[in-house]
């Protein structure tokens, strides 16, 4: 391998818990493991991000896991070296000593805005747009996660298998706390069958709480519902491949549960002004092409039925609907599963982009 490029710094701030270290966790095995690169990993905070890795010391200023080595991000920051390229996630804005190391160097880095992912049309003209800093010598470049070719496509580890089995009677819960979780328990428990749901901890495990008596499992008509522990990304992974429906949310688990090619709803991270709702929008205008449009519209109800306020009673409306085309609903998701599967892969793109365009 050349040396040009070796090393890469991914800085992350923890905003939603376990989305944004999520996607730069994976991203850093991506680029040691499969790509051979040389990462450091900036994490500001090294708690969260020791319920995806149990063996983090989070005390510890520098640890290697997975052959990347983990720095805490602190203030102040002190720079020890400049890495040949540099990724700031989610626009969490690099140090200030930091890019001034970055500018004083003979050769700038390529220095790279890792975006939120959105089915957005617009995210395919500002996809590898360049903006030069106000006062340094340094260049951005904006990169964005999509679903279409004209992006960065979707961050996936080779080898991902495609869904060929039934799914088990059960469901995973992963939402935020603001979920509609009293109607939607009382729509589970008129279910015709027996059903099993498996609540994450934290905030869903807190939510479900809120509605129902004690610590679980809870038996609610025919649903039990139980909480689960937390699981290692490759263990999630694998829940998600293996449940009839995955209630998700953020960005890492919405990504994970499109490439488990099974039923999802997707709760969205809340935003100002509800623009939020204009992101779930343009994904589901994609998502749902091919689909019947009995189906499609299931989709459509339940996802809006969990992301904006609607009586009880249209929420248990759009579930039931919503299974009454899960048949349908499912033989599409493993179509989207395929689609997923032919876009770029990200990690890959990053690195191509690096080399071809910085």
């Amino acid at each position: 391998m050349p040396a040009m490029q070796l090393h890469w710094d991914i800085f992350c701030r923890v905003v939603d818990n376990y989305g944004d270290i999520g996607v730069c966790w994976r991203l850093a095995r991506q680029l040691s493991g499969v790509h051979q690169r040389r990462v450091r990993l900036w994490v500001d905070d090294l708690g969260s991000m020791r319920q995806l890795c149990p063996a983090l010391d989070p005390q510890a200023a520098a640890q290697h896991l997975d052959g990347i080595e983990v720095r805490q991000w602190t203030t102040p920051f002190v720079v020890d070296r400049v890495a040949d390229v540099v990724i700031e996630a989610f626009a969490c804005e690099l140090p200030t000593s930091y890019l001034q190391a970055m500018a004083d160097l003979p050769k700038a880095p390529a220095w790279i805005n890792l975006e939120y992912l959105t089915a957005e049309a617009w995210a395919e003209s500002c996809h590898g747009v360049a903006s030069p800093h106000a006062s340094l010598p340094l260049i951005k470049y904006f990169f964005f996660p999509g679903f279409s070719p004209a992006t960065g496509g979707l961050l996936r580890e080779p080898g991902l298998p495609l869904t060929t089995e039934p799914a088990t009677g059960e469901i995973s819960l992963f939402c935020y706390d603001n979920a509609p979780l009293g109607p939607w328990l009382e729509a589970l428990a008129s279910a015709p069958e027996p059903l099993r749901c498996l609540v994450s901890p934290g905030k869903p495990l807190t939510a479900v709480r809120a509605c129902l008596p004690g610590d679980g499992p809870w038996q609610v008509g025919a649903a039990r519902i139980e909480p689960a522990p937390f699981l290692a990304q490759a263990d999630y992974d694998a829940l998600l491949r293996r449940c009839a429906i995955n209630i998700v949310r953020g960005e890492d688990s919405f990504v994970r549960a499109q490439l488990a090619g099974r039923p999802f709803v997707w709760h969205i991270y809340p935003q100002d002004d509800d623009a939020h709702l204009d992101k779930l929008t343009a994904f589901l205008d994609r998502y749902t092409v091919g689909l019947e449009t009995p189906a499609a519209t299931a989709v459509r109800n339940i996802f809006l039925a969990w992301n904006t306020p609607l009586p009880p009673t249209k929420l248990t409306a759009a579930w039931q609907d919503f299974l009454a085309h899960l048949p349908a609903i499912d033989r599409h998701a493993r179509e989207w599963q395929r689609h997923c599967m032919r876009l770029p892969e990200l990690s890959a793109s990053l690195v191509k982009f690096c080399v071809d365009a910085v």
